[in-house]
């Protein structure tokens, strides 16, 4: 994700561009899906601590990344991924 670049993190179809862009590398370079999933989440952990989300979207995740435990970080982290393939596919 490019943290340097303010407009793709403020706009969420960017975001989502980005993230699915971030992901296919991850597959090309034979990731598997559990440790993308793994990242993921360390990613969630990482911009839940230090971003202030810049969209209405970005400000749901995090409160649901907040408001839930390990197994529901993981949950959401693993529906994001779905969603960022469908999209890039």
């Amino acid at each position: 994700m490019d943290l340097k670049n303010v407009d793709t993190i403020r706009s969420w179809d960017k975001w989502k561009e980005t993230l699915g862009k971030a992901v296919n590398i991850g597959e090309k370079i034979g990731l598997s899906e559990n440790t993308i999933d793994s990242i993921g989440t360390k990613v969630g952990d990482f911009l839940n601590a230090n971003v202030d989300p810049e969209n209405r979207e970005q400000r749901v995740l995090q409160e649901l990344w907040r408001s839930g435990d390990d197994h529901d970080r993981k949950a959401l982290t693993k529906m994001l991924v779905n969603m960022v393939q469908k999209d890039v596919h």
